[in-house]
C-alpha cells in the first residue's frame, strides 16, 4: 500500500481472515499478502495479532504436530467480530470519502486516478487554447511530436499509456 493508507488498516483485515477461519501466523501473512495488505514485513503481523490478543480480540492457542514444532493458531473472539462490525461501518465511510474524491479529482484534472489516463484539458495545460478534439487548437511546443486526446498520450511531458513520465527535454521546464 501507498503512502495514503490508512492507520491500523492491517487490524481489520486480521480480524476479517480470522473471521472466515482460524489459522497460524505465517498463514495468515500469506492470506495477507493477497490483499495486497502486507510486503513481507512478518513482523508487523504478528506484532498486531499480539495487540488484538492483549486487547481481547482473538486468542490463541498452541497446536502440536507429528511433523513439526507446535504451531500458535489464532480465533477471533466475540469482542472481534463486534470489532470488525464496527471498522467495517468506519471503512465503508471512509470509502465513500475518497469515492467523492476521486470524483472530484477526476472532474478537475481529467484524469482517471486509477489509469492515469487523461480525458480533457484546461487551456493553460498546454500553453494555449485547445478545442479537445485534438490537432488544430492544441499546439505542441515540440514539432513533430503528436497529440492525442483521451488516450494518454500527449507528447507534451505527460505520461505516456503506461504511466511512464517522459524525460524533459532541452528547452522544457518541469510542471509542477
Amino acid at each position: 500500500m501507498g503512502e495514503c493508507e490508512p492507520r491500523n488498516f492491517l487490524q481489520p483485515c486480521l480480524l476479517l481472515l480470522l473471521r472466515e477461519r482460524s489459522d497460524h501466523g505465517y498463514d495468515l501473512v500469506n492470506r495477507l499478502r493477497e490483499l495486497h495488505v502486507v510486503d513481507g514485513d512478518a513482523g508487523a503481523v504478528y506484532r498486531s495479532l499480539r495487540g488484538l490478543e492483549r486487547n481481547g480480540l482473538v486468542r490463541s492457542s498452541w497446536q502440536t504436530s507429528d511433523s513439526g514444532p507446535a504451531r500458535r493458531t489464532y480465533q477471533v473472539t466475540a469482542a472481534g467480530v463486534a470489532d470488525l462490525n464496527r471498522q467495517a461501518v468506519l471503512l465503508e465511510a471512509t470509502h465513500q470519502t475518497l469515492h467523492v474524491f476521486r470524483g472530484r479529482y477526476q472532474k478537475l484534472t481529467g484524469v482517471s486516478a486509477e489509469s492515469g489516463d487523461h480525458h480533457e484539458h484546461s487551456p493553460d495545460s498546454h500553453g494555449g487554447a485547445c478545442n479537445g478534439a485534438g490537432g488544430i487548437g492544441c499546439p505542441d511546443p515540440r514539432e513533430g511530436v503528436g497529440h492525442v486526446h483521451g488516450e494518454g498520450r500527449h507528447g507534451h511531458g505527460g505520461p505516456d499509456d503506461r504511466g511512464v513520465q517522459p524525460s524533459i527535454g532541452a528547452g522544457e521546464r518541469a510542471r509542477g
